[in-house]
This record gives structure tokens, C-alpha cells and sequence, in this order.
């Protein structure tokens, strides 16, 4: 069964950067949507930021101007770019990518914003 795989968390302090990559763990339809959330310890799951198959984006008003979505080089694959982080950052961040035949979860990446 196809999952989405996620990669580049990390430990940063603050003001760092990280860039979260998420891609399918086979060949699947295209993806006309990617969404990322992200889950602080306590707290429910929110979705930070989405991006479209056109490339149309948009990001909750805490990370924008710091997160940027985009689509990487590899078909399917979907970056989230993370600048100027903070501690209120830290969390496990999922993808969730959607095409014709349902959504696909990715498997989660801890980002820990420490000093």
C-alpha cells in the first residue's frame, strides 16, 4: 500500500530553518492537494499551510512570511520551507496529500525549536 513519506525534521534553535519534504512511497494518481498540520504536544492538530496542483498556496497568519509551500522536483513531492522558526513551532508535522481516489497521510516528523 502507497504512503506518503516525510523527511527533514530536526532540532533548530531559534531564528533557524528546516525544510520538510513529503512524497508518495510509490507510483499514485497526481495529487491535487497537499496540506500540511502540524501537532504541538497538548494541543489539537491545525493545518498550517496548503497548496494546490497549480501551485496556489496558503498558510495560517502565524507562519506566514516564515513557511512557504512548493512543489519539489520529483512528481507528487511537496516541500514546506520553515524560516525564522520559533518555539511556538514545535510540533509533529504531517502531510496529507488528496487525489481521485481518496487521501494519503504522511507518517509525521517532529520539529523541536529549542536554545
Amino acid at each position: 500500500q502507497v504512503k506518503l513519506v516525510q523527511s527533514g525534521g530536526g532540532s533548530v534553535q531559534p531564528g533557524g530553518s528546516l525544510t520538510l519534504s513529503c512524497a508518495p512511497s510509490g507510483n499514485v494518481l497526481t495529487f491535487y492537494r497537499t496540506e500540511w498540520y502540524r501537532q504541538a504536544p497538548g494541543k489539537q492538530r491545525e493545518l498550517v499551510a496548503t497548496i494546490e496542483s497549480s501551485g496556489a498556496t496558503t498558510y495560517i497568519d502565524a507562519v506566514k512570511g516564515r513557511f512557504t509551500a512548493s512543489r519539489g522536483s520529483a512528481r507528487n513531492t511537496v516541500l514546506l520551507q520553515m524560516n525564522s522558526l520559533k518555539s511556538d513551532d514545535t510540533a509533529v508535522y504531517y502531510c496529507k496529500a488528496f487525489n481521485a481516489r481518496g487521501f494519503y497521510w504522511g507518517q509525521g516528523t517532529q520539529v523541536t525549536v529549542s536554545a
